[in-house]
Order: C-alpha cells, then structure tokens, then sequence
C-alpha cells in the first residue's frame, strides 16, 4: 500500500499544475492523420485477430512472453491499417452516436458464427481449435453529462466445454464485455467507471505501456480481432488542460491477462521439458484481495506541433505468470512497476511512432531470483503508409532487453533452455482493399531473427452488405525450438471460417 500512495502522490503532484492552468480545453489534441484502417471504438484499449480498439476521452474505449500488442490511442483518430484501433474522446462518441428524440436507449449488437481446425495433430490439445456461435447485445443511453453501456456476449462454445460462468476468465456461456457509465462533473474532466475495454499506446499488436489485460487465447484461435482485448474492472478519470491531458486508471483488484494455460493451446513446460496442454493445464496463485492487489497506471499526454507525445507509469503486477512458487510449484504474478514514454505523429508521407518502457521487477531487481522474471527494457519503433492506392504497409521493430543477464544465466536451473539477452521482433502489416473497400486482404507477420520462429496471419474478409460478412484466416507458427516464443505455438497452426450479421 505504501508503493500506492507514493504513486498517487505523484499523480497529484501531476494534476494541481494541470488544474491552475489559465483555461481548460474540453478537447483532447488532435493527432496527425493516419493510414487507413481499424475502425475507432468507444473503447479504451482489440486486439488481435484483425480489429482492435482505442481509448475514449471519457474514457469510452498467450502465458506468451509478453510484449505483444495492439493499441493506439487517438483522441482525434488517424486512419490506421486494419486491425489497429484508436481511441477517441468521449465527447467525439456522443457525438457520433447522438440519440434518437424520444428513444431512452440505443440497441445494437450481432450474430458470429466461428469454426476452425488445427493443420497438424497435436497430441495435447482437441483437433478443433474453435466452433462457437455467439450473440452480442448491447444498449447504451446518453444525456448531456451522463452516458451508460452495457454489452453482454452469449456464448456457446463445445471446444473449450466449459458452461460455468466465470467472468474473469471468459468462462461459461456470459462474458461480459461491458458494464460502465460515464460523468462529467465538470468542463475539464471525465469519469468513466465500471467494466471497460481499455486501451492507450502506439504499437500495431505489440504492447509496451499498456498494461490492460489480454486475451491470447482469442487471438491465437481465430476470433475477432477485438477479443484480444479483455475488460477491465476499473475506473478511469481524465482531465483535460492546456498544457496537456492526463488518465488515471485505477483497478481495486488485478486484472491480469487471459494468458495460455494449456486448456485451448498447448506452450512449452519448462518444468516438464516438453510441450504441454490439457495434460498439464497452468495453475496460477492470483493475487486477489480487494485494494490490496490494486493497480494504477497513468497516462500524460499532449499534442506539439502535431506530434502527440505521452509519459505511462503503472504500478500493479505482471500481467501474464512471471514467476513461480518453489514450495506450490504454482505460477504467480510478481510485482511490477513500469515507467515509459511515446511519440506519434506524420512523417515522410506516414505515420511514424516510437515507444519505450522500463519494467522494473521489483520482486528481483538484483536479477538472481530464478522463480522471478528479470527487469527489462523494451522499445519500439514503426512506421506505416499507403504505398499504393487501398494498399497499407505497416513496417515495426521491437526489442526485449534483459538487465542483469549474467546473473539471469548464473542462477538459471539445470536444464532449463535460457532466453538471449535481447529478443529482436520485426513485424509487417499489409492490407489490400478491393471492391469499393467490401474485399479486405491482409498480412500481419512477426519474425524474430533471434529465436529463429515467425508468426503469420494471414486473413480475407468480404462485407455482403450492411449486415452480413464473411471471413477466413489462419493462425501460422514456424520455429526451430520448441521452447521460443513463438515456436511453442507450432503445432496450434489452425485455419478457420466465419460469419457475422450485424444489427
């Protein structure tokens, strides 16, 4: 708790100066416009099959080794390759979704039919790797200071087999996606409470500073691409000044990540030496006690010259398993604190970004605990434009640096395979739009020239009409170790199908 309030004193220490500006700006700076792309949500943070979302004003908006990601965080959105979400102020989405005179709540969801199957027998796992049909509702009402949202999927999904709801996991026949309101007590602030999709950042599917939960398993399996992202239990305030913008997010308890726990995808078991499924699903001491496993992450920000530039902190845990208990033999979640930085804006024709977080692990900053993650370093840097006409490239870099390598490597058990001090990850994004925009191509392909293995995803989808589409992918693992990161994945190659109507 102690950590917390020191926290909290530097983000009042942030605010006061805020507040005495001379005049407050109800508008968050505009960012430089993009490339086109994933549509903009009310959502604050989608994804990764194809359609991620960003971060409202208001605040709308696998275990892999983390680091992968999609977010942005747009307050006037630019256009971006598909798949890549922004996020957008609240007021923007009132605005765009004013009510109808006369009509309390607006009504709107859809019908998705998903089924896919693996390429390649994998002893650990079921041949299917998805076949779900599911049903989403939403309603949302607006006032002038108020707005209120709630979206509830209905689930029925016979591969997972799993009936009992279990809303933190994304278990049973509910999930639910959201549950929040919106107020603004006052021209320069907003308070958005409740569960919420959220999301801030620069990175297409690679995630540095944000630090909100993650859904591998939808990602890795062929859903849309907007379930990559989980929601969160939290609150957030924004307030907006002229000198710049600030978010607190504030969750009572951890939200941690969907991670891959063996019981969809099977990963590698370093304990077992071999890969692992539903043989040895992960069981995970959660930190769980109300306001005691909280986390805080912040976000300030402001537009210079059309370039927005952003200082994150966050304070919480590892959001994916980092460690492990010696005596249980179960995975935790170590402390974590991460500080970083991003800037955005137009060049040469595109957009290019650049972002940079420090995690330092607090549960082993000497680097010598082997149950602990090691602090790390982590950067990228990427850039995207249209090289043709409805034709997108998106190029970016990532790199994982571990601190205290030596002492890593001194204190690594007997046969367990060791991790290169950096891990390098070049990905590309390309999307072709055809037919008056209704056909959509894309190519999203990671490839690690340090742990030899690549991901690709490859995916077609064609817009019927205004409420039917249609849609076929695949999700494609190549590695020279069973135990790289994306290696593990190899024999969770699948293709699937699928269809949505929308009303």
């Amino acid at each position: 708790m102690a950590r917390t309030v020191l926290l909290w004193c530097f983000v009042f220490l942030i605010v006061c100066p805020c507040l005495s500006s001379a005049a407050f700006a109800r508008d968050e700076p505009a960012l430089p416009a993009g490339l086109g792309g994933g549509p903009s949500s009310e959502h604050d943070e989608p994804t990764l099959p194809a359609g991620l979302a960003p971060e409202v004003k208001a605040g709308a908006e696998p275990a892999l080794p983390p680091g992968l990601t999609i977010e942005s965080e747009a307050e006037q959105e630019p256009t971006l390759p598909e798949g890549l979400s922004k996020e957008v102020t609240e007021q923007a989405a009132l605005e765009a979704k004013e009510p109808i005179p006369g009509r309390l709540f607006e009504f709107s969801g859809f019908w998705d039919a998903r089924a896919g199957l693996r390429t390649q027998e994998d002893p650990h796992e079921k041949g299917a790797s998805l076949g779900e049909t599911r049903l989403q509702l939403q309603a949302e009402t607006y006032s002038d200071k108020t707005s209120a949202t709630l979206t509830v999927d209905l689930l029925y999904d016979p591969v997972l087999d799993r009936h009992c709801v279990r809303l933190e996991e994304g278990d049973g026949f509910v999930d639910l996606r959201e549950a929040n309101f919106v107020v603004t007590p006052a021209d320069f602030a907003d308070v958005k409470a409740g569960r919420q999709i959220l999301t801030w950042g620069t990175g297409d599917l690679i995630f540095i500073n944000d630090l909100f939960p993650k859904d591998w398993n939808a990602f890795f399996i062929g859903r849309d691409e907007e379930y990559l992202k989980a929601p969160s239990d939290a609150a957030k305030v924004s307030f907006f000044a002229g000198v710049a913008n600030l978010n607190i997010v504030y969750s009572p308890r951890l939200d941690a990540d969907r991670f891959i726990d063996g019981r969809r995808i099977s990963y590698y078991q370093p304990g077992l030496g071999r890969l692992a499924g539903r043989d040895a699903v992960i069981e995970a001491e959660k930190p769980d006690d109300w306001f005691e496993d909280d986390e805080v992450a912040l976000r300030l920000y402001r537009n210079v010259r059309g370039y927005e530039l952003a200082a994150y902190g966050y304070h919480g845990f590892w959001k994916s398993p980092a460690g492990t208990n010696p005596s249980s033999g179960m995975a935790t979640f170590p402390d974590l604190w991460v500080y970083g930085a991003s800037i955005r804006g137009s060049i040469l024709g595109g957009i290019g970004h650049a972002e940079f977080g420090y995690y330092d692990s607090e549960d082993d900053r000497s680097g010598d605990d082997p149950f602990i993650r090691n602090s790390e370093f982590r950067i990228l840097a990427g850039y995207e434009q249209e090289v043709a006409k409805e034709l997108t490239l998106g190029l970016q870099y990532y790199l994982e640096h571990i601190i205290d390598y030596d002492d890593y490597r001194r204190t690594l058990p007997v046969n367990i395979p060791k991790a290169d001090e950096d891990r390098h990850v070049l990905t590309a994004r390309l999307t072709r739009l055809l037919m008056n925009q209704n056909l959509t191509l894309s190519l999203f392909a990671f490839y690690s020239p340090s742990d030899h293995d690549a991901y690709l995803r490859p995916k077609i989808k064609y817009r019927i009409d205004d409420h039917w589409s249609a849609e076929a992918g695949g999700n494609i693992f190549v590695g020279e170790n069973e135990h790289t990161f994306f290696g593990q994945f190899e024999k969770n190659t699948n293709l699937y199908i699928g269809v949505r109507y929308s009303f």
